[in-house]
């Protein structure tokens, strides 16, 4: 059995080097780096290329979702946690490189299967409740449909991660990203609630 043990934060570290190298390219040798280790003990943790994939990627939705956690606390309405969330995800795609979604549907479809499964068990409940919030609060028209608008903002997370309909060649993510999401969430605020995403749209 390798001495190696990686934690979740360990396996973060494995994700700009992916970013910066490849899925495929970044070497063993520049990864067991990353995550402080040697390449004899990172190959006999993961059997293959598409196992450390998966472990990382499942490390780094745990910094997200501790991140949102950090964001909850900091704000309490409905609205400026929604525009968080939209900072926070602009920050990340600046990160990524515009070819790595489509790799890693291409390349490593069970990996991206766990994107998908993570938008419908926590991305969309998280979503309804603070489009519930925001109505209770009078922040988001009362008259929306929670659940038809929840599926539209992720079928839009999806539309916007498909290199066949957004090609990064032609289309940068994050401008991408503002268009779906930033103009369609003020569209469903109130006054009261426009006003709030009017100081925080204007940050992003």
């Amino acid at each position: 059995m390798p001495d190696f043990t990686p934690s979740a934060a360990s396996l973060e570290a494995a994700m700009p080097v992916f970013y910066q190298h490849g899925l495929h390219t970044a070497t063993d040798a520049q990864l067991a780096t990353a995550l402080r280790t040697t390449v004899p003990d990172l190959t006999a943790q993961f059997a293959d290329r598409a196992t450390l994939v998966h472990h990382a990627l499942l490390a780094d939705i745990e910094r997200q979702k501790r991140e949102h956690s950090a964001l909850y606390a900091q704000y309490s309405s409905a609205v400026e946690r929604l525009y968080g969330l939209l900072q926070l995800g602009l920050r990340d795609l600046a990160l990524v490189p515009s070819h790595f979604y489509g790799d890693l549907q291409t390349d490593f479809p069970r990996v991206w299967d766990v994107v998908t499964e993570h938008f419908a068990s926590y991305s969309a409940p998280q979503l309804q409740q603070l489009l519930n919030d925001g109505i209770r609060n009078r922040l988001f028209r009362s008259d929306i449909n929670i659940q038809l608008v929840t599926k539209i903002l992720i079928e839009q997370l999806n539309l916007l991660l498909n290199p066949r309909i957004f090609p990064p060649d032609r289309f940068s993510p994050g401008e991408v990203f503002r268009s779906i999401f930033l103009y369609y969430i003020r569209g469903i605020c109130t006054d009261e609630g426009a006003r709030i995403a009017a100081e925080h749209f204007a940050r992003l």
